[in-house]
């Protein structure tokens, strides 16, 4: 919890309802001295005139005070893991009523509220229909819009801006979504060259360990950035058979030579998925299910032994920094609802050439053993 800022927040609503400290004082029958006295910190009001203060300016007792209730990032990943476990055992209008009163509770808990906009689009998909689903994204962008206003956290309002943009999309409001999104990512800018400089600030200061940790989380992330985006140039160029596959090969490197399918199995995944589309998309049915069926096993591994992030030997400080970020260590999607995702994932049209081979079958009859 932040400070109270009784003697602050009372002088600002005596000043902008333009009352003098004597009108306050008449109303409440005290005398001009006790205000006088409230508002220079030298007493406080006795407990019993919170509420007639707080009905004079209507407002909460809670904003005269100036009570911002705060969550540690433990209550916050605690609240967010419960939540996404009841998104799939529960009725999802009752997890979603359930999250909105937790979002009017702590509504200046601006990286609590970051990670509910995280968590209802984790999710949104458990909605009823189209029109609800696109309600929810409306509600991710108006608790963004709230965060990026009043937050004082660049990296808060930085990562609100950015899952605005996300929902923007999906709202079919591109437009805005680029106008937002093509500042962040101007490759002129010095911005870009905010990591190296940051890692050379703390070799300079003499911090090594600090530019240690920081030199292995940018390498990590810059991987993870490669990897996302070369899966995205892949799908771009999903009808071009030559690019496709040397993105396919370059990736596959990559995950050989970082270790990828161990260090981060999630991003791997995603590859073998799309490189299964691919393929599948030219006919070459050997190929598709070999990426298919690695990324059916895949996904039920990480579901049986747990999806954990962690380091290796190569990142021997990732640990540490996991355990610091919002939702630390955990996936943020609950096991049964990645389960769910890789089952629609399988049955995507563009796999319809596989559909009546034994293998393909096979597969299925694996992933749905695994539901039962």
């Amino acid at each position: 919890m932040t400070s109270l800022r009784l003697a602050e927040n009372i002088i600002k609503l005596r000043h902008s309802r333009g009352i003098t400290q004597d009108e306050l004082a008449n109303f409440l029958s005290i005398t001009k001295a006790s205000v006088s006295k409230w508002e220079t910190g030298q007493s406080l009001p006795d407990i019993l005139l919170l509420p007639q203060i707080a009905n004079y300016f209507d407002i909460t007792i809670d904003e005269l005070l100036g009570y911002k209730p705060q969550l540690s990032p433990e209550q916050i990943r605690t609240k967010y893991h419960s939540l996404a476990a009841d998104f799939v055992t529960l009725p999802f209008e009752e997890v979603m009523e359930k999250s909105k009163k937790l979002v009017k509770e702590y509504y200046s808990c601006y990286p609590f509220l970051l990670q509910i906009g995280v968590l209802w689009l984790n999710h949104f998909m458990y909605a009823e229909g189209q029109k609800r689903q696109m309600e929810i994204f409306s509600d991710i962008a108006e608790l963004c819009e709230h965060i990026s206003k009043e937050c004082v956290n660049v990296g808060v309002c930085s990562d609100a801006i950015v899952l605005k943009a996300m929902v923007n999309l999906q709202l079919g409001k591109v437009q805005e979504a680029i106008d937002t999104l093509e500042p962040l990512n101007d490759p002129k800018r010095f911005s870009s060259q905010s990591d190296c400089m940051l890692i050379q600030a703390y070799q300079m200061q003499g911090d090594l360990p600090k530019a240690d940790l920081y030199n292995q989380i940018t390498i990590y992330t810059h991987l993870l950035s490669l990897v996302g985006n070369s899966i995205s140039y892949l799908t771009l160029h999903l009808q071009d058979k030559e690019i496709g596959d040397k993105t396919i090969a370059r990736i596959t490197k990559l995950l050989d030579t970082y270790d990828l399918e161990h260090l981060n199995p999630n991003s791997a995944l995603q590859f073998h998925f799309h490189a299964a589309l691919f393929h599948s998309m030219h006919g070459e049915k050997d190929l598709a299910l070999t990426e298919l069926k690695t990324f059916v096993k895949g996904s039920l591994s990480l579901i049986n032994e747990g999806c954990v992030l962690h380091g290796d030997h190569y990142f021997t400080r990732l640990d540490e920094w996991f355990g610091e970020i919002d939702l630390g260590i955990q996936p943020p999607r609950n096991v049964a609802a990645i389960l769910d995702n890789v089952k629609q994932a399988i049955v995507h049209p563009a796999f319809a050439i596989l559909f009546d081979t034994d293998e393909y079958q096979g597969i299925k009859k694996l992933l749905y053993h695994k539901g039962e």
